[in-house]
């Protein structure tokens, strides 16, 4: 038995074949549009992982020094821990540490005496808050980043304890040179 097959509609137009060169095109467009909707997405994907694992790296860096870095901290950093280091400060070193307490970042910068009094300003503190000769940091925290206070230096010291959560901060400071006096600073936090 066969089926009688439908003749086709009269409104149906009649398409001559698929000429060579619009096949050639046809194709070129798809691939062009694969290629556009496969290719973007992926080296998108490819940039952004090279970018997360760029900054994984940078901070096993940072966590696996064990001492001072000769570098500024991050401005976040230096926000958390309230340290303003005056612009145009020389010799910029931090070291941070970290554990489920307390969090401490020891910096040490050397500034102008006018870079010294914006400092202590910024952090609540003044000129006439230093006690002479002492040193606020303890020797534990000096030798964690080698810091040496001894020898014939002029050494100044105020230490604050702010209300939590704001970072308490022990600030020393070596006047020996009045115009380039070096400040050492360690601010923990508690979390």
């Amino acid at each position: 038995m066969t089926v009688p097959r439908q003749s086709a509609s009269p409104d149906e137009t009649f398409r001559p074949p698929e000429g060579r060169r619009r096949m050639i095109v046809r194709r070129w467009l798809t691939a062009i549009i694969i290629v556009l909707l496969v290719g973007i997405p992926a080296g998108y994907l490819v940039i952004s992982a090279e970018q997360s694992r760029e900054s994984g790296r940078h901070k096993a860096a940072e966590s696996s020094a064990s001492g001072l870095r000769d570098n500024w901290p991050s401005q976040m950093k230096r926000r958390v821990f309230e340290i303003p280091i005056p612009m145009k400060s020389t010799d910029v070193a931090y070291f941070e540490t970290s554990n489920w307490q307390t969090s401490r970042l020891y910096v040490q910068f050397t500034t102008t005496a006018a870079g010294l009094d914006r400092f202590l300003a910024d952090v609540g503190t003044g000129r006439d808050e230093l006690t002479e000769g002492e040193i606020a940091i303890s020797r534990r925290h000096a030798e964690t980043v080698g810091w040496d206070f001894g020898g014939d230096f002029s050494w100044a010291s105020v230490s604050q304890n702010n209300p939590h959560p704001r970072p308490s901060q022990d600030i020393t400071v070596d006047r020996t040179d009045p115009d380039r006096p070096r400040v050492f600073v360690v601010s923990a936090a508690n979390p």
